[in-house]
């Protein structure tokens, strides 16, 4: 007979039905990203595997049909090949449902519920076995008994099902799109089955119902497919309800195995291999519960182990805190080993917190964090103290505690990168180890006063701790005591470094120098009280007293006739605070001083913490009147864009530009040797507008150079040290006297006694040189000179950062 119509449009509607899925589901999967993708291609080659089969399937089913009254003729060959396509299907379903995100997220969540699939498609295939097997034979004559090519088909149909109830019962509600997708992959294997059963045995009729079964398994995949968000929205728990999984199972398998039993049937090769799947898929799925719980019980035992560890450690860097690191010291001293303490504190970082935020400074902390976790020994720790206080306990002698802290020194020196922009800092280290028998807290002290003196020898650097620290250190403490009272005891004075003219060597200025002597302590340096002041915060009480005093004395001075100015230095947090412009212009009103008259130097120093902010600062000291010197430039700090920028009209050339050690000679031309560097800098103020002062020339040789490079004003050694102000006032009445004129340097300036006035000294030049600067100038100077209408004498000045006021 041929084939009828009815069977011929079911073929051609499951054909076409089942290419439409498959380019619906490779138009999905194009559509996801690429790190779900994977998935979703393998639901397209198992849609493929089933087309073929389909389209296979229908062609024999057709061609069987078409055959002029025969009887249906078994086709093992097509049906095992339909098999074969079924099979691979469904494993690649298997495959991609277990790909889908959320589904299984591990390796291990994967093999679990591929293990309960297996439970569940052996069960499932064991009835099924039971009921189709003698002496059951549920569909009689029909039953593919001894057809077995159909067995891969059987196989994928029980597999697929089995695991697609395992994940969507495991999966939490709404269930409905990952059931319809679950359950169209099933249908596939199952009409599959049914083609090649019907291709096998049963005939065309079932293998064409088959066929339709399979293509709207395909459609319900491709539409489900299609609903399910990527990434799929759903999580499966697979350490929940596991025991009816494997009780059900079991329970299913022994009922209908008893059943058999009872009615007379015998288990062949395929029931005992089905029943030893079953039997170890349940051991291997109970050792992996096993592991799970022993996975958990370390997870416990790990999240307690953690708990407690909290207590000994900082939260922003993950290293040890106080208390860890105490801990592990009595460890130590309770070994008996030798350790070493290093002491590590951040220099500068206060100022990252003032200036750029604390966010910043927790994210640069935390990167100091990491980089002395990735950088410790086996066995060392390493702890953060408090704010940027750190510290390394390290096993060994305090010589390889050195080198470790001199890895340790480049390693934090280095930038942490930031949103804003780079932040650098410094570090300063102490070390101290065991000093006889151990004792922590000892050894806590002795590291801490290593990294103080670390600290106040200039940071940036290691100290081993010394006995003599503990000497430094109450000195320290009577230094900070006696300084807090110094301004009411009035045991502070001013002293003057005189500003001369070149080449004549006349003084017509003076820089303001801060002196203390204590009636206990005697004299005390600047170098050692300017920097305590700073770190205590008495740095703009000091400051404030100075100008008041400096203010003072330059308006007895104008009040006398001199014509003399005076320069003040300030201090960067002076600088910075908000009141200190008000300050400035109430001591000029206060002491009727001129504004012209006074000087404020800020150090490069200061042009590295703000620009912004140094910027606005000095634009509102200049609308007091007041002149503005930039000093030691040349130290390193200031770039011409950023001098460009600041409201300066000094600058002070810095004593290692001056100290040459050869003066360059004229090229083509006679002359004496100039410095190279005063003469590049000349000519850069001149080109902006600004005066120049040599600082530190201490010998003949650097004055006649920087006289020869044009340099109009000098100061240094070779002038006049710093000199009670009695002591410059006869230095400028002797200078301004009807009989004074230069006289060869003869000696030293030391060698003159500070209390007899001296008629400076002046290097016998050329007339030429006398006039080269005026002739030098440049026009934006001359400007400047003709715009105040007064001496340029009163707009120059000298004033020195906390380095400069340390100056003896």
């Amino acid at each position: 007979m041929h084939a009828s119509p009815a069977m011929v449009t079911v073929a051609v509607l499951s054909g076409l039905g089942a290419a439409v899925a498959a380019v619906l589901l490779a138009g999905v999967a194009r559509r996801r990203s690429p790190q779900y993708r994977q998935a979703y291609l393998l639901i397209v080659a198992a849609a493929v595997f089933a087309l073929v089969s389909v389209l296979v399937g229908l062609v024999v089913a057709l061609t069987a049909a078409g055959h002029h009254g025969q009887a249906h003729v078994p086709r093992t060959g097509w049906a095992s090949v339909v098999s074969l396509g079924v099979a691979a299907s469904g494993l690649l379903f298997c495959a991609g449902l277990l790909r889908l995100p959320g589904v299984a997220p591990t390796a291990g969540a994967a093999l679990r519920l591929a293990l309960d699939g297996l439970i569940m498609a052996t069960s499932l295939w064991f009835v099924g076995w039971v009921l189709l097997s003698r002496p059951t034979r549920l569909l009689g004559d029909a039953t593919p008994v001894a057809c077995q090519p159909i067995l891969l088909a059987t196989v994928a149909a029980a597999l697929t099902a089995g695991l697609t109830l395992i994940v969507v019962f495991r999966a939490p509600a709404p269930r409905r799109r990952l059931a319809a997708l679950t359950g169209g992959g099933t249908g596939v294997t199952i009409g599959g089955l049914g083609i090649a059963a019907g291709l096998c045995q049963a005939g065309p009729g079932v293998a064409l119902a088959g066929a339709a079964v399979l293509a709207a398994g395909l459609l319900a995949v491709a539409f489900a497919d299609r609903s399910l968000g990527p990434p799929c929205r759903f999580d499966v728990d697979v350490s929940r309800r596991d025991g009816e999984y494997a009780v059900l199972p079991m329970f299913a398998m022994a009922a209908s195995a008893m059943y058999h039993l009872v009615q007379d049937g015998r288990f062949d090769a395929l029931g005992i291999v089905a029943g030893s799947v079953e039997g170890f898929a349940l051991v291997a799925r109970q050792y992996l519960t096993l592991h799970d719980v022993r996975k958990y019980a370390d997870r416990l035992a790990e999240r307690e182990a953690h708990f407690r560890e909290l207590a000994h450690t900082d939260p922003l860097t993950g290293l040890a805190n106080r208390r860890g690191l105490l801990r592990a010291l009595h460890r130590c001293a309770g070994a008996g080993t030798d350790c070493v303490l290093l002491s590590l504190d951040l220099d500068g970082f206060k100022n990252v917190n003032d200036m750029r935020g604390h966010d910043v400074g927790d994210a640069v902390l935390a990167e100091v964090g990491r980089r002395l976790r990735g950088n410790l020994r086996p066995g060392d720790v390493a702890a953060r103290l408090g704010g940027d206080e750190f510290a390394v306990l390290m096993h060994g002698g305090q010589t390889e505690a050195e080198r470790v802290g001199e890895r340790l020194l480049g390693l934090l020196h280095g930038a942490y990168d930031q949103p804003e922009g780079p932040v650098f800092l410094s570090v300063s280290i102490g070390t101290a180890g065991w000093a006889g028998e151990p004792d922590v807290e000892l050894l806590l002290r002795h590291a801490d006063l290593a990294l103080r003196y670390a600290k106040q020898r200039g940071k940036n650097r290691i100290e081993r701790y010394d006995a003599a620290y503990d000497q430094l250190l109450r000195r320290r403490t009577v230094v900070e005591h006696e300084l807090r009272g110094a301004i009411d005891r009035g045991e502070l004075r001013l002293a003057f470094q005189p500003v001369a003219s070149l080449p004549s060597v006349r003084p017509v200025g003076a820089e303001a120098l801060l002196r203390w002597h204590n009636r206990e302590l005697g004299t005390v340096g600047p170098d050692e009280f300017i920097p305590l002041a700073e770190e205590c915060g008495m740095i703009a009480q000091l400051g404030a007293w100075v100008l008041h005093q400096a203010c003072h004395q330059l308006s007895r001075w104008l009040a006398d006739g001199h014509d003399v100015w005076v320069s003040v230095n300030v201090s960067p947090r002076e600088l910075h605070a908000p009141e200190y412009v008000v300050q400035v212009a109430e001591a000029l009103r206060a002491h009727h001083v001129p504004p012209q008259r006074l000087v404020l130097e800020v150090t490069e120093h200061a042009v590295a913490t703000d620009l912004d902010q140094l910027v606005r600062r000095l634009t509102a000291l200049r609308l007091t009147g007041v002149r503005v010197a930039l000093d030691d430039f040349g130290a390193g700090y200031s770039s011409l864009g950023q001098l460009r920028r600041l409201p300066i009209d000094i600058l002070k050339i810095d004593h290692s530009l001056v100290a040459e050690h050869e003066p360059v000679r004229p090229v083509g031309r006679d002359g004496p040797a100039f410095a190279p560097m005063v003469d590049i800098v000349m000519r850069l103020g001149h080109q902006l507008g600004l005066e120049v002062i040599a600082e530190g020339v201490t010998t003949p040789t650097e004055l006649a150079a920087v006289v020869a490079a044009g340099c109009r004003f000098g100061q240094g050694a070779l002038f006049g040290w710093g000199v009670p102000a009695e002591h410059l006032e006869a230095m400028l009445e002797a200078a301004t006297s009807p009989g004074a004129r230069p006289v060869p340097v003869s000696a030293p300036p030391s060698a003159t006694p500070p209390s007899v006035p001296r008629r400076l000294p002046a290097l016998p030049v050329q007339r030429s040189l006398e006039t080269a600067p005026e002739q030098g100038q440049s026009g934006a100077a001359s400007a400047r000179t003709g715009e105040y209408g007064r001496s340029v004498n009163q707009h120059v000045g000298s004033v020195d950062s906390s380095r400069e006021m340390r100056q003896a």
